[in-house]
């Protein structure tokens, strides 16, 4: 007779309490089974693998110790939170993440009660943990709230604003510094952990206590004598010394790998009386699985891919993306002018910089996570001659909106904007989608405005970028793989605020602007099998706008339809307002405008989501027929609803 298996503890679990219960010499059992779950669920979605690896021990302590969901556990980005939502009850829908209808690739509030705060973009997580622990203080309940913050994320200036105010909190707020890349110290093997383990312990806090009532007997000079030599002290014993400037009782480093002795750390922590009190946790990116660990980015966001071997899903052969369009262009740019240089915020991979750092490492400036400061040092740059491109993603770009207003815009500085990931990007879903920059841009005085309808578009568009020396530009274009039109050998300067007629017809205008551009010559062919003889033309400026083409097409067309990868207040709304301008309503305007929902929309594939959003081929022809029949019954037109 054979012993049965024993059921897998991470059977065991579906909730935070259901973890409470087991003994703490089991942790690392579940910590394990709970890896080899995530890299499982991953191999068959895609998505964000190294982060989540490398915190599933600190995953699994902090759900042991604190109350979670009554405590408030805050990931900071919410890469990392996949062994978070296995353990909270999400297991079962595990691999439907970043599909549509399935869970996010991220925190998000409606999704479960364990994730507090909804989270996408980096460094957020103290700000909001010091709301719920004053929240909590003001109110008189119990309840923590703990900030896991880490993977880059502390090089944003937000994270450290919100330490310079988090005495407010008290013993409430809690940070973990997942320091997955040695930014700020390593262990130092057994001393480090006997380190932890001591100043977080009641007995290390107690004598501090008593230290500090001797001290204050002191006359004042002693006494800051005193208080001076013990951080500098702790903080030579601990690296915490800049945590303590701003308020933090610092513990650390502390192992993030081994469970049982971050459990002992994490119960001292949460039992202090300190105020807010920070623990570094050193963890790897990637910890447990080899490829992951190989990998130069420890596998940050993978393809699906073969558990065993680590390959990831190959995508077809096809054109080349537009981030690998927009790197090439710039590095002929800046093989013509020695004073053309990049600027990225922690993305260098992500907007094709990288390959310009290669070439020219002294041109190329990486500041982190920071878009804030990336600006402003673009405009000091463009300030004293030189020609910056600051290559952010749109959806990042809008955290520094007032730099791009007050220290670009009205001071009339070329920088150069490249703004990637523009319109929807599927699985990433709504936290990343680059809807708002056509609005929040196309309203600045002094702004040029582009929009790539192709790859080879976006080649004419860099190179007329940096000849652009009498203001602020940007171009915008979207995520993925471009049309296949051949790259043109020698770029074009193009005229600033001149769009250009793609196809001629007589009774429907489609004026687009960006990559709907297929999507409108598609459109136009199936109108054409109807009858309707349809002009397309590719605007290419949102501002200024070609105000002489659109009043031809608006004056000699039976209806006139925008179409735009973009929020409400961008392309339609500016030709609208130039239509009014123009007396072009009082002459009964026949036009319609097609833009992004007055919604957020989830992750799924691109296609799906534009096809949601109205804005493919078939949309276009539904929006010109509706018009053209309500045109018929003498209605008057105006923008779609």
């Amino acid at each position: 007779m054979t012993d049965r298996p024993e059921t897998p503890l991470l059977d065991q679990v579906s909730t935070p309490a259901d973890l409470r219960r087991l003994d703490p010499g089991r942790l690392r059992q579940l910590a394990d089974e709970l890896r080899a779950e995530t890299i499982s669920a991953v191999s068959t979605t895609g998505g964000h693998l190294g982060a989540g690896l490398g915190v599933v021990e600190l995953t699994v302590a902090l759900h042991y110790v604190f109350d979670t969901p009554a405590d408030r556990l805050i990931w900071d980005v919410g890469h990392q939170a996949y062994p978070h939502k296995i353990l909270t009850g999400r297991r079962d829908r595990i691999r439907t993440l970043r599909q549509g209808g399935g869970l996010s690739g991220f925190t998000r509030r409606a999704e479960s009660e364990y994730d507090p705060f909804g989270a996408a973009h980096s460094s957020t997580s103290i700000s909001a943990a010091l709301g719920f622990a004053v929240a909590n203080k003001l109110a008189g309940t119990p309840g923590k709230a703990i900030a896991v913050i880490g993977d880059g994320a502390m090089s944003a200036g937000m994270a450290y604003e919100a330490m310079n105010n988090a005495e407010a909190a008290g013993n409430r707020l809690i940070v973990i510094l997942n320091d997955n890349d040695m930014s700020i110290a390593p262990p130092v093997g057994g001393l480090s952990h006997y380190l932890a383990r001591l100043v977080s312990s009641p007995k290390y806090l107690t004598l501090r206590h008593l230290a500090q009532r001797f001290a204050r007997k002191l006359p004042n000079r002693l006494h800051n004598l005193a208080r001076k030599m013990e951080e500098f002290g702790r903080g030579l014993a601990t690296g915490g010394t800049l945590f303590e400037e701003l308020g933090f009782y610092y513990v650390g480093p502390v192992d993030g790998h081994n469970v049982e002795r971050l459990v002992k750390i994490l119960e001292n922590v949460r039992d202090a009386d300190e105020g807010p009190m920070l623990v570094h946790v050193v963890t790897k990116k990637g910890k447990g699985y080899g490829p992951a660990e190989a990998a130069a980015d420890k596998y940050h966001g993978v393809q699906k891919f073969d558990v065993v071997s680590g390959v990831q899903a190959k995508s077809e052969p096809g054109p080349p993306s537009y981030t690998a369009v927009f790197a090439q262009a710039l590095v002929a740019e800046a093989e013509r002018d020695e004073k053309v240089v990049a600027i990225t915020a922690a993305m260098p991979s992500g907007t094709g910089l990288d390959r310009f750092g290669a070439l020219f490492p002294e041109r190329m400036f990486d500041v982190g996570i920071a878009e804030q400061h990336a600006v402003t040092f673009a405009a000091g740059l463009a300030a004293q001659g030189y020609r910056p491109f600051c290559a952010i993603y749109s959806t990042f770009l809008q955290r520094a909106y007032d730099q791009v207003v007050h220290d670009v815009a009205i001071q009339n500085l070329p920088v150069r904007f490249a703004m990637d990931r523009a319109g929807l990007v599927g699985a990433d879903g709504a936290t990343h989608a680059g809807s708002f920059d056509l609005a929040y841009l196309g309203t600045l005085p002094n702004f040029t405005l582009m929009a790539a309808a192709d790859e080879a578009e976006l080649v004419h568009m860099v190179h007329t970028m940096a000849l652009h020396d009498s203001g602020p530009i940007a171009v915008r274009y979207p995520r993925g793989n471009g049309t296949g039109v051949p790259l043109p050998a020698t770029p074009e300067r193009l005229e600033i605020g001149k769009g250009r007629i793609v196809r001629d017809g007589k009774k429907v205008a489609i004026l687009s602007l960006g990559t709907r551009l297929e999507e409108a010559l598609k459109a136009a062919e199936a109108l054409e099998g109807r009858g309707l003889s349809t002009t397309v033309a590719d605007l290419r400026f949102a501002k200024p706008l070609d105000e002489a083409l659109i009043r031809r097409l608006l004056t000699s067309h039976e209806v006139a339809v925008t179409v735009e990868e973009a929020s409400i207040g961008g392309l339609g709304a500016h030709v609208l307002t130039l239509a009014s301008d123009l007396g072009l309503i009082d002459a009964g305007l026949k036009l319609r405008t097609m833009r992004l929902p007055d919604h957020f929309q989830d992750q799924d594939k691109p296609e799906r989501q534009y096809a949601d959003a109205g804005l493919d081929a078939d949309g276009i022809v539904e929006t010109v027929l509706k018009a053209l029949r309500h045109n018929s019954a003498g209605v008057v037109e105006g923008a779609r609803a």
